[in-house]
């Protein structure tokens, strides 16, 4: 359309919705020339002249029936809320008055017809100009400030609405696709709300991780201003104050990598929380009785460190971000299984197209994706399964009905990855006043978790086993009972198990019998992997 002037934009508002929708076409067309523009009567351009002929707003209805109907500015409200309402007996009635009035006018019968035909049609989704006006001025200057101060229009946005972790995640990806940078919250660089750096990065604000409060993140706030930045965990426990600022918060802050440039892992400072908050309450005790020997400081020796512990997975890490955060901030669980799953689902729910082929069409699509959130739906005939699936590109609702459900019911939890055949349909449903529109609905045929993906699309298992079985003697026996103990309970499967060896001199690749086929499941591929290193087990697709 390429609005040129404010007037553009009211109307486009008014347009942009089921049943008036269909009038942009003409509408862009006229106000480029390449439609020519025509009026009934010569006294409808001062009243539709502004929407190239097109009646768009109740109002001009309204106008219309003054001008060429004789209505007065009451009885045209009437006839504009009878059209709405599409009531035979009324508009029978209405109309007879209008042909009259437009008879007095100089207008003929059938063109008074012709045009109360027209009114009639548009009155039925016409939308009110004063509304569309306000509508359209705070789209213009949100618009503006989006795209000349991006990152403090985001910002205020995002601080705005921090209590409501869906929104803040929608924000957070629309400015992400906009070219801004969030950094992640930092206890030495975070305030309360969202703040821009500079014109494209803006940091996270403290406020909008769950379980901390305003209280609590002003006094990590005050501490900072008035002792600098922070030390480590057990600096920042020695100094705000713990009443206000309780483990709960703490371990929130952690989860959401708040102390990540403070040094440690987050499973270790997780872990090291509640050493760190005793050794404060051991210190601030200390401070208020006199040493005996006049010494001030401990010697760093005795300085409690970090709890030592393995250091999460990703899957884990990302996992605890969301319940902090409540979404997936640094990453996409998805992105560990992305590789393996291409081999049999190519598409991403960002590319789920509806189907062609009419108003009732429908396909049937695989798709792939890590349940990020679940509810349940009363329908008429009892209950469904609603399932927002994620993959890092998009969030799709899928409709489970009650008899999928109990047939995967074990398989659909939050944070599980799901394999769903499931079927696309796009239909016309009423949009109340504003006509009809056009839903697409995902409804779920079958549901499988990774395991059941692999057993149906496999090949097969190949082990790389060199080292582990090399020399001979004991030491192969102990590789083969190593392999053996590592299989047996995932025995009769589906999936048939190669072992690949390989000498300076040689190799070969030998099959195990059908006895040992085996179920593709995640535990016991973590299990080969620990043995035999990542690179060394691999899932064989066609």
């Amino acid at each position: 359309a390429r609005p040129d002037r404010f007037e553009d934009l009211i109307a486009l508002v008014a347009l942009y919705r089921p049943g008036p929708m269909d009038l942009i076409p003409d509408f862009i067309e006229r106000k480029h020339g390449r439609q020519k523009v025509e009026y009934l009567d010569p006294r409808l351009e001062p009243i539709l002249g502004e929407t190239y002929g097109i009646m768009v707003y109740q109002e001009q209805v309204m106008q219309i029936a003054q001008v060429i109907g004789g209505y007065t500015l009451g009885s045209a409200d009437l006839l504009r809320r009878a059209m709405g309402k599409k009531k035979p007996e009324e508009m029978a009635k209405h109309r007879e008055v209008f042909a009259a009035g437009a008879a007095k006018n100089g207008v003929s019968p059938e063109r008074a017809n012709q045009l109360f035909d027209l009114m009639e049609k548009f009155a039925g989704y016409g939308f009110n100009k004063s509304h569309a006006a306000a509508y359209a001025l705070v789209a213009y200057q949100t618009a503006y400030m989006k795209a000349h101060h991006p990152a403090a229009f985001m910002a205020a946005n995002l601080s705005a609405i921090m209590d409501d972790t869906d929104k803040v995640r929608q924000f957070h990806d629309d400015a992400r696709t906009n070219g801004l940078a969030i950094l992640p919250p930092d206890v030495n660089a975070s305030d309360y709300r969202f703040v821009p750096v500079d014109g494209k990065t803006i940091r996270y604000g403290l406020g909008g991780i769950k379980g901390t409060g305003e209280s609590a993140i002003a006094t990590i706030v005050k501490a900072r201003e008035a002792g600098g930045p922070f030390a480590d965990l057990f600096d920042f426990c020695r100094r705000v104050d713990k009443r206000i600022v309780n483990r709960r918060a703490i371990e929130a802050l952690v989860r959401a990598g708040a102390f990540d440039a403070l040094g440690g892992h987050r499973a270790s400072l997780l872990a090291s929380v509640g050493r760190a908050m005793e050794a404060a309450e051991q210190e601030e005790r200390d401070a208020q009785q006199v040493s005996l020997f006049g010494g001030a400081d401990s010697p760093a020796a005795d300085r409690p460190q970090l709890v030592e512990c393995a250091p999460w997975d990703e899957r884990q890490r990302l996992a605890e971000e969301k319940a902090a955060l409540g979404f997936y901030f640094s990453g996409h669980p998805f992105a560990a299984y992305r590789a393996e799953i291409q081999h049999f689902c190519r598409s991403t729910l960002a590319r789920i197209a509806p189907p062609g082929g009419g108003d009732e069409g429908s396909r049937t699509v695989l798709l792939a994706g890590i349940v990020d959130s679940i509810r349940w739906q009363r329908t008429g005939t009892g209950r469904m399964l609603i399932v927002n699936l994620g993959d890092g590109t998009a969030v799709q609702e899928i409709t489970v009905y009650n008899e999928v459900f109990e047939q995967c019911r074990n398989l659909i939890r939050e944070d599980a990855l799901l394999l769903v055949e499931a079927k696309v349909r796009q239909f016309r449903r009423s949009g109340g006043e504003e006509g009809e529109e056009t839903v697409t609905r995902i409804s779920a045929e079958r549901i499988l978790d990774l395991a059941g993906a692999r057993a149906k699309y496999a090949r097969g298992l190949r082990l790389l086993v060199n080292g582990e079985v090399s020399g001979g003697g004991a030491r192969a026996a102990a590789g083969v009972a190593k392999l053996r103990q590592l299989l047996t309970p995932y025995r009769n499967g589906t999936l048939p198990v190669q072992i690949r060896y390989r000498t300076g001199k040689a190799e070969c690749e030998m099959r195990l019998g059908d006895e040992w086929r085996i179920k593709p499941d995640e535990a016991l591929l973590a299990a080969l992997e620990e043995w035999l290193k990542a690179g060394n087990v691999e899932v064989v697709y066609q």
